[in-house]
């Protein structure tokens, strides 16, 4: 039986959602609108929701700082049930009333069968809609409404005084029940409301009512039987306060909130709660703790305290208002749990609906972009100012209908000179002046005069003159001004045309002089990788942007279209200018005047056209919400006149006129900007802290306002708050209204203002939002707005987890919306950016709540925030992967499963290199950007350098990486990983290098023993001479080619887990350090250099590989040959051990088909006189190449590619390929035997590659003398792709296999691939046992249609003492498909049976193949429908 009092209310009433209307008091439940009515309460219970003695103390319920949403939404409602249809027995009529036209309303009153409760069913013929039944309840001795305790689902509270019910169509009626258990409730009082005209029924002009039986009143009279102690009383009311924010109430409302809580007890004593129960509940005596509540209800131990002494809750409650009671009941309500969270059921979805596959396209300046929007004006201005040096000092472009004016003025040698340049057809007039300060007009003098000028009063008239230029052609009007008197400020005109005067957007044009030199193009580089004409265009715009925001919005949506049709780098453009305003880097308002009206039209002007552009291009979405975020909601109309109406009625309705106040008052009328939500939130602060200016300026500064700032608006800031203690109440009302108007102009990411707009809100309170009515949003799901209430309710928990999925439950809900071109998209947008935001800022809060916490919950934590990162980026289908495979891991982890820790392991991996990837991303197409227009624009030099970076910081990346550095020693740790992964292990001493990339490097050469740190290791670099060690925090795979070299080499190479651990190494660069390679691990220490002749491989002479030789291999006749003419004169040995192979392996390993282009060949043809030019180009770059000009290595590979087949090479490959059972390519058609052609082509142009070119320098082979023959292959469409040492190459154990396993084609494996794939050992003496050391995190697979692959195959690769494998390109003749993995759904990971069948088949092979040989074998291999097939071995280095 449940004994406790909150289980007892919630088995009687079920809950259902209050829905906030008007910014109402109001408690938002989670609904159970979707579960059976005999589920319902199981569903309650099971979710911990809390009965009417919930008395929730908030994380900061008693801190200064409190969110308006949070006091507003603290007046709860209390629990509700269900709407149901009136279909009881024993109706008894009460009355029918005429509506409207044929509408009729009939009520019907459902007498209790036994206990209080009584049904009211309402119902109308001929209705709307719209229709809403506006009730309260009429309670004994008492005519004003209440709010009942129970009303029907998706009621909305009304002023805090009724509620709202819709009524529910049932055919051609429209019905409402209401339940009623509260026996002192006499009466329902209540009106008809249609909300879609705005019109009310009521009775002959009075409210309808309906009363109850008369035997409720007996119950009452009963109730009060009992004697109900007033101290218990006053507690519940202390409660009920504490839970509505602490609100300063009169004492009117002190006695409606005191009767409400004897109400809300004795319905408790009702429902059989004991006084003594309830005295424990309420306190916090034994008896309370034997019922097993602990301390999830009561009051502060502090508070409690005071009690016992004699201070009564009504003085406690003064003193909390007054701030006397401070840090320690502070500390208590923060820290502790007064309750158990309510948590949102999650749907269960399928993760792929949330995938993006918007592919990253090469970032390049698209031709719309290109030379041919440059105008002419802007050609002619780029010309001047690169002939004055830096020289100007003040650049604008002004837009006349279809034409433009440049204004440049130049300052040289202190002589200041204007020129003014149009493209405007048409007779023109200049009529000018010149001015000391802004809106000033006084003639020029005599000596400025251009030629053919007239000379007014205060002003003057000069003609443009018509200049021209040939190359490119156009035709343009000029004056040049000399302005030799420095005291002049700038220069205001306007244009005459035919009698016809042209003006700036109706007001005169001003050019102000300005003080510094702005910088020329040139300087700020050449723009490669941006839309650099976007860029030059938006650097002449900036002057006229500066004036204001209104200028800088309305140039912005000029140039969008220009930003458009240059993709990806065009919006990137635009997102770097609104960025640099957002930070403070541009200049906000400079001399001039505009009305907030004025502000928030241009943004909406803005934001409507991003909306339309992230409807017609979902592939910039991300960088267009980037935008979004930084530009402000705004709105048309009165949404920012609001701004400046609504300081007067602050100030008129506080008594605070003069000093701060005036002084902000006129700042926001001149210009209002996001600064004035700061200081709106400084003064909140300031009050809430007794009026402490230490707090208001805090609040300035730890959001980029300093004092000097203040002092520089136009319109100045001088003053520091002063306020009056009895202004306390008032002024944080007001202001809290205020910041409201604030945000809704200011903020793209405020919460609390997008959700209004979302759900819709109509005018309210005195003189704030007066007239305003913003509709919600039609079409929204109907768990939305429940969602949108719980967040609001809970935003400032201080247990997260809960908000945290509640956040993403909205977003998820809201993502199908954001997929369809919505009326209102732009505000669904907002939302959703509002809340990626506070996914973040509550992440962030929630990291104490890690501390040692179980992987589980860090693990929920990661999947959160990855569910978030994916759901705002583009291309997101890695970053979904990696959420299933998190979501996997919790599966494991919660199964108990041995693997969970390796598992998750591999996908933290993953994970990294998704944000990897995604931060590189974002550098490539926004770094070029901020840094050119940074330069153009004079942005400090550190905010140009970082730009990135705080992109990246400011989203959920950072938060992630943070998270995944948390749980990673865990990981290690449950998987026995250790902090090293050893590849080649090799007892060193060195001295500590540190290298970005180890590419960077390869063609080096240490003159001493060197450990190389190198952050970047992707598996086919070379290791450069007098390296002894590399380590690096990349994964390579252990069979990759730099890990096979390694070993080879004799060179320590490892990866490091531990970032502490290569942070010291980076501490001791160019220190003499021994590393010691133990069984998984690797001990390091500095020594001394007398100790280094001691140490082994000291000796840099050891490191480096000896010579080797090699015999040419000349052409021997034949173009082509089948497999069983494989001999040493004529192929490599990769060929011939194909060939060897064949007959000997069991029927159920596979060896693909063959035949090879022998040696010679590609010198055969490249000496037909088909060829000549060719050869001739390639010896002239061979001396070149000899001379030491490694750049000619990727134009030799440029030229052997313009090679053209001979006839007899043709017709042998096409014969061999034939007689061997191949497909020749011609067959189906031309096309494609050029692709095998140019495939060809490519293997033997791999000779000149750099890292091959590398190697064989390195051990002085020459180059010359390296033949390449060319395996042809059938390629086999693999399903999984394998690489078998049948010796450990970890550990040498000659006794174990080690393998490693990709998903699809094996280039991801022996390539530069990134991630690692799936490694297993297997003993030879129980080859069914395979063990997995490590599960894939490799992002991405290669797979192919039926095709045909060539091989190098040259006489350098296998040679004694030398790594030569997979220095040269195998080519297949199709494109590879690049498909990102989902490991949850291959077998190969989750079927363990499936698993053990393929990887005992791969050892198996190995073990055969390495018994054909004798000696321990590299092989390459792949699985086709559980059929393994082997494509190469080679002896094992």
């Amino acid at each position: 039986m449940i004994n406790t009092l909150g289980h007892i209310a919630v088995q009687r009433t079920p809950c259902m959602p209050y829905i906030l209307e008007n910014q109402s008091n109001s408690n938002p439940w989670i609904s159970t609108s979707g579960l059976p009515p005999c589920l319902k309460n199981d569903y309650a219970l099971s979710h911990k929701i809390q009965p009417l003695l919930y008395t929730r103390f908030l994380g900061n319920s008693l801190s200064a700082r409190k969110t308006k949403s949070q006091q507003k939404m603290l007046n709860a409602a209390f629990v509700v049930t269900r709407s149901v249809l009136t279909t009881d027995p024993s109706p008894q009529l009460e009355g029918k009333f005429k509506l409207d036209g044929n509408s009729e309303l009939q009520i019907t009153l459902f007498p209790p069968t036994s206990g209080s409760l009584v049904e009211i069913g309402f119902e109308i013929t001929n209705g709307a809609e719209s229709l809403v039944l506006h009730w309260g309840a009429l309670r004994h001795r008492n005519k004003d409404w209440t709010l009942p305790l129970r009303c029907p689902e998706g009621s909305r509270v009304f002023k805090n005084i009724a509620l709202r019910t819709p009524f529910v169509k049932s055919g051609s009626r429209f019905l409402v029940k209401i339940e009623i258990d509260e026996p002192e409730i006499e009466a329902i009082e209540y009106l008809i409301h249609d909300e879609a005209l705005n019109k009310w029924f009521k009775n002959n002009g009075q409210n309808f009512q309906v009363q109850l039986s008369e035997n409720r009143r007996q119950m009452v009279e009963k109730n009060a039987i009992v004697s109900l102690p007033e101290d218990l009383v006053e507690i519940q009311a202390y409660l009920r306060w504490e839970k509505k924010g602490r609100q300063a109430y009169t004492p009117e409302q002190e006695k409606v909130e005191y009767e409400a809580a004897r109400i809300e007890l004795l319905q408790e004593i009702r429902r059989g709660v004991s006084l003594e129960k309830l005295r424990a509940t309420l306190t916090k005596s034994p008896h309370r703790l034997e019922e097993g509540l602990a301390s999830e209800v009561g009051i502060p131990d502090e508070l409690q305290q005071k009690l016992e002494t004699g201070t009564s809750l009504k003085e406690i409650r003064g003193e909390i208002l007054e701030g006397n009671i401070k840090s320690k009941v502070v500390n208590q309500l923060n820290e502790k749990k007064y309750f158990a969270a309510i948590r949102v059921q999650r749907k269960a979805r399928d993760l792929m609906q949330f995938i993006n596959r918007n592919s990253f396209q090469p970032v390049e300046e698209k031709t719309l972009d290109g030379k041919k929007s440059i105008t002419a004006v802007e050609l002619w201005s780029k010309a001047l100012e690169e002939s004055y040096d830096g020289q100007i000092i003040a650049r604008k472009l002004f837009k006349l209908d279809d034409y433009e004016l440049m204004v440049l003025v130049a300052n040289k040698d202190d002589r200041m000179k204007a020129y003014l340049v149009t493209d405007y057809r048409g007779p023109l007039l200049l009529h000018w002046a010149l001015s000391e300060k802004a809106g000033e007009w006084m003639a020029p003098p005599s000596s400025t005069l251009p030629s053919n000028s007239v000379l007014m009063d205060k002003a003057c008239q000069t003609p443009f003159v018509a200049v021209s230029h040939a190359d490119p052609e156009y035709q343009l009007q000029l004056i040049e001004i000399n302005i030799n008197d420095g005291h002049y400020e700038g220069i205001p005109f306007v244009l005459c045309s035919d009698g016809h005067w042209i003006k700036d957007k109706g007001s005169d044009f001003y050019v102000e002089f300005g003080g510094r030199t702005t910088k020329v193009l040139k300087d700020a580089g050449d723009g490669s990788g941006t839309a650099k004409n976007l860029l030059d265009r938006i650097a002449l715009m900036e002057c006229d942007a500066e004036r204001s925001f209104m200028h800088r919005f309305n140039i912005a949506s000029d140039l969008l279209q220009q930003a458009r049709d240059a993709g990806e780098l065009g919006l990137a453009g635009i997102l770097v200018w609104m960025r640099f305003m957002a930070t403070r880097q541009l200049v906000w308002n400079k001399n001039y005047n505009v009305k907030p009206r004025e502000i928030s039209k241009a943004q909406d002007r803005l934001t409507d056209i991003l909306q339309d552009i992230y409807k017609s291009c979902p592939q910039y979405k991300e960088i267009l919400r980037i935008i979004m975020s930084t530009v402000g909601r705004g709105g048309e109309g009165d949404v920012g006149q609001r701004i400046r109406d609504e300081i007067l009625v602050i100030q008129r309705n506080n008594d605070c006129k003069g000093g701060m106040m005036e002084e902000w008052h006129q700042k926001l009328h001149n210009n209002t900007s996001p600064d004035d939500v700061v200081i709106c939130q400084a003064l909140i602060d300031y009050i809430n802290c007794n009026f402490d200016v230490n707090v208001y300026w805090r609040t300035l500064n730890e959001n980029g306002i300093t004092k000097e700032r203040l002092l520089s608006y136009d319109r100045g800031i001088h003053s520091e708050p002063h306020f009056r203690p009895d202004q306390k109440k008032s002024l944080l009302r007001d202001l809290g209204n205020y910041m409201r108007t604030l945000t809704a102009v200011h903020s793209g990411a405020d919460l609390q203002s997008s959700i209004a707009t979302c759900l819709g809100y109509k005018s309210e309170g005195q003189g704030f939002m007066v007239g305003v009515q913003i509709n919600p949003i039609r079409g929204l799901t109907s768990r939305i707005p429940e969602l949108l209430e719980y967040i609001l309710y809970h935003l400032e928990d201080k247990m997260v987890e809960p908000l945290l999925e509640g956040l993403l439950e909205a977003r998820a809900e809201l993502h199908s919306l954001l997929l369809n071109s919505h009326e209102r998209l732009k505000d669904l947008i907002f939302l959703d950016i509002a809340l990626d935001s506070t996914v973040r800022t509550v992440v962030e809060r929630g990291y104490e709540e890690l501390n040692n916490a179980n992987p589980e919950k860090i693990i929920h934590f990661i999947s959160l925030v990855l569910e978030n990162l994916a759901l705002s980026s583009d291309n997101n289908e890695d970053l979904i992967y990696c959420l299933k495979g998190w979501n996997h891991s919790l599966e494991l982890f919660k199964r108990k499963d041995d693997h969970w820790a390796l598992f998750a392991k591999a996908f933290l991996d993953r994970t990294r290199l998704a944000l990897s990837s995604k931060g590189e991303y974002f550098h490539q197409i926004l770094q070029p950007s901020a840094e050119y227009l940074g330069s153009l624009l004079g942005v400090q030099q550190w905010a140009i350098d970082i730009f990135t970076e705080e992109i990246i910081r400011a989203g959920s990346a950072a938060s992630l990486s943070a998270l995944l550095n948390r749980i990673d020693p865990v990981l290690r740790k449950a998987a026995h990983l250790g902090s090293w992964q050893v590849i080649s292990p090799v007892e060193v001493a060195g001295y500590i290098v540190i290298v970005n990339e180890l590419l960077s490097v390869q063609n080096k050469s240490y003159a001493r023993p060197t450990i190389l740190v190198a952050k970047s290791v992707k598996g086919e670099e070379e290791i450069p001479d007098g390296t002894v060690a590399v380590l690096t925090s990349d994964m390579p795979d252990v069979l990759s080619h730099v890990s096979v070299r390694a070993r080879n080499s004799k060179v320590c190479f490892a990866t490091c887990f531990d970032a502490n651990i290569l942070t010291e190494f980076q501490r001791n660069e160019g220190k003499l350090f021994v590393l010691k390679p133990t069984n998984g691990d690797i001990v390091y220490s500095e020594i001394a250099e007398r100790e280094l002749v001691d140490a082994s491989s000291t000796d840099v002479s050891d490191t480096r590989t000896p010579s080797l030789t090699i015999i040419r291999k000349d052409f021997a006749g034949r173009y082509a040959i089948v497999s069983e003419e494989f001999t040493n004169e004529m192929v490599g040995a990769k060929s011939r051990n194909l060939s060897y192979l064949k007959g000997k392996v069991p029927s159920w390993i596979g060896i693909p088909t063959s035949v090879a282009l022998p040696f010679g060949v590609f010198e055969k043809v490249l000496s037909d006189n088909i060829n000549k030019d060719v050869a001739e180009n390639i010896n002239t770059l061979k001396r070149k190449l000899a001379e030491g000009d490694l750049n000619v290595l990727d134009e030799i590979r440029r030229t052997v590619l313009q090679l053209e087949p001979s006839p007899n090479l043709i017709k042998e490959l096409k014969e061999n390929m034939k007689i061997s059972g191949m497909p020749w390519p011609g067959d189906e058609g031309e096309h494609r035997w050029q692709q095998a052609w140019m495939a060809i082509k490519k293997v033997w142009a791999s000779k000149w590659n750099e890292r091959a070119y590398f190697s064989t320098r390195k051990v002085k082979l020459d180059h010359d003398s390296l033949s390449m023959a060319v395996l042809v292959q059938e390629i086999v469409s693999a399903d999984y792709a394998f690489v078998i040492h049948t010796t450990n190459p970890s550990s040498g154990d000659s006794s174990e296999i080690y393998a490693e396993v990709v998903k699809g084609l094996g280039e991801t494996l022996v390539g530069a691939y990134p991630g690692r794939a799936l490694s297993f050992v297997c003993k030879k003496s129980d080859l069914d046992s395979p063990k997995v050391l490590g599960f894939p995190s490799k992002p991405a697979g290669l797979f192919i249609k039926r095709s045909i692959i060539f091989r190098s195959d040259s006489n350098g690769e296998d040679l004694e003492g030398y790594a030569g494998a997979g220095l040269y390109d195998s080519v297949p003749m199709d494109e590879e498909e690049s498909v990102v993995l989902d490991y949850t759904s291959d077998p190969l990971i989750t079927d363990e049976s499936f698993q053990k069948s393929i990887l005992s088949s791969i050892a198996r092979a190995g073990s055969v193949i390495e018994e054909i040989y004798g000696t321990p074998q590299d092989i390459e291999g792949a699985v086709k429908d559980g059929k393994v097939f082997v494509v190469q071995t080679r002896p094992q280095m």
